[in-house]
């Protein structure tokens, strides 16, 4: 049983900038894909990041490409995601999320642990 435990949020303004980290339990987190999901008031949860297990290959939803970064240090058993040019339309909670797996996916049910997901509230 992998632990995820998610560290960050708070409140922004719009144009700001906000960085979230996820810190994963086992020695074999390098072997994970790990992605980060977003969920706003009275709407499905949504993709929104995704990175593989070695770091080298990313993959982003539309509507945060160009703004937001994944990143992942094995070594600290640690993936981040960080978040520039916020919109009020980002405002939500923000799950990480992680698959037995070295390939990433986009879907919300193929991702096997999650974390408890911040609050990121972006005001205008």
């Amino acid at each position: 049983q992998v632990q995820l435990v998610e560290s960050g949020g708070g409140l922004v303004q719009a144009g700001g900038s906000l960085g979230l980290s996820c810190a994963a339990s086992g020695h074999t987190f390098s072997r994970y894909a790990m992605g980060w999901f977003r969920q706003a008031p009275g709407k499905e949860r949504e993709f929104v990041a995704a990175i593989n297990w070695s770091g080298d290959s990313t993959y982003y939803a539309d509507s945060v490409k160009g703004r937001f970064t994944i990143s992942r240090d094995n070594a600290k058993n640690t993936v981040y995601l960080q978040m520039k040019s916020l919109k009020p339309d980002d405002t939500a909670v923000y799950y990480c999320a992680a698959r037995e797996s070295t390939y990433y996916c986009t879907l919300v049910y193929e991702y096997d642990y999650w974390g408890q997901g911040p609050q990121v509230a972006v005001s205008s």
